[in-house]
């Protein structure tokens, strides 16, 4: 009888651990820890995923590939539109963010129905996210060094302006390739796994518990390159930019100081959350410390939750980089009033005869933030 007793105390205080989502875009379940047959029933934080995340993954797609879309269609179009580095970042973040988007159905699917696209797309899928999304804060980064220079090195940008747009060519070469480096983990470790239920779902998969040191590294790659680096170079760098500004007698400066406080408060706004449930993973990961059936569920929910706030980022980059811009703004008028005026008339388009741009130099455009 003290044995029987002993054991069952021992099965319902065993150790829980979280999720087990590293930000890869899988799902959040563990399912090796956490089946229905386990002490700490999880079929609420299912429940929960399979109602939420795919109204809302559909919603971020279908506003984001819009924005994004709008922002490319503005640069294959009008003539000469790749002026400056900030402008070619900018098509590569809008690519990012698009690619970034197409994974998000995928994981719509995987919430209601389980993985049913097979091994091969569950590593394609979970790497193609990971890309995409270490490639679009990397990008933001350039962004915030770029406005930098323009604006606070003022004489070194225009005598350097020819220099520096070939430069970004290879910068965004370099960051695409860093990006492929960095999302290694997800290529090595991600596959399907069967629930009790018979369930296949894409996940993260480590094959025991020596491999903690393993997850550890994936989260810290995660919060650094996908949140703390990106963050510091915006602080640094936007905090010289409004030093600047507010020395600057320009009548624009006032709208430009908005326009940075919206960037760097929605950055933060949008990533922070997550991010700190990821620090809270990386110290699960080291040493248990959420026990509590109950309290692990209801991180599960909050990380799914952070998770897609963290994803409305890619919607809210085109109105924060491109179309908050007096040039871009422009630009996308004339090129509706074109196609417009050109359907009305029965002309038909000609795709060699792009509009081009609208007139503004490249310090006039950054000092208000205008790209």
């Amino acid at each position: 009888m003290i044995n029987m007793t002993e054991a069952l105390t021992t099965m319902f205080t065993a150790t829980v651990t979280p999720n087990e989502d590293y930000g890869s875009g899988t799902t959040t379940e563990d399912y090796d820890d956490f089946d229905l047959d386990s002490p700490c029933d999880k079929s609420i934080v299912r429940t929960f995923r399979k109602y939420y995340e795919p109204p809302l993954y559909w919603l971020i797609v279908i506003l984001g590939s819009v924005g994004n879309l709008l922002v490319i269609w503005i640069y294959t179009q009008v003539k000469n539109r790749l002026k400056t580095m900030t402008d070619v970042y900018l098509l590569n973040l809008a690519v990012a963010d698009l690619l970034f988007l197409c994974t998000l159905p995928f994981w719509a699917a995987d919430a209601v129905n389980g993985w049913t696209f097979g091994w091969t797309l569950c590593k394609g899928m979970s790497a193609l996210y990971k890309v995409n999304f270490f490639s679009s804060m990397l990008l933001l980064t350039c962004i915030s060094v770029d406005r930098y220079i323009v604006i606070v090195q003022t004489t070194k940008a225009q005598n350097s302006k020819e220099l520096r747009l070939n430069y970004s060519k290879y910068i965004c070469i370099f960051v695409w390739l860093l990006a492929v480096v960095l999302s290694a983990p997800e290529i090595i470790f991600a596959s399907t796994k069967v629930d009790s239920e018979g369930n296949n779902f894409c996940t993260m998969i480590y094959e025991n518990n020596e491999n903690n040191r393993t997850k550890i590294l994936v989260l810290a790659l995660q919060i650094s390159m996908g949140f703390c680096i990106p963050l510091l170079a915006m602080i640094y760098c936007y905090s010289n930019i409004i030093y600047t500004l507010l020395k600057a007698r320009n009548f624009e400066k006032h709208k430009a100081l908005r326009v940075i406080l919206a960037v760097v408060a929605v950055f933060i706004l949008s990533q922070l959350p997550y991010n700190s449930m990821l620090v809270v993973e990386a110290t699960q990961a080291a040493n248990t410390t959420i026990t509590e059936c109950d309290k692990v569920k209801s991180f599960n929910i909050a990380t799914q939750v952070m998770k897609s706030v963290a994803y409305t980022h890619c919607c809210l980059n085109p109105f924060l980089y491109a179309f908050v811009g007096v040039r871009f703004r422009k630009d996308l008028i004339r090129l509706f009033r074109r196609y417009a005026c050109l359907r009305t008339s029965g002309k038909s388009i000609k795709p060699g005869a792009p509009l081009r741009s609208s007139v503004m130099s490249d310090a006039d455009s950054t000092m208000a933030l205008s790209l």
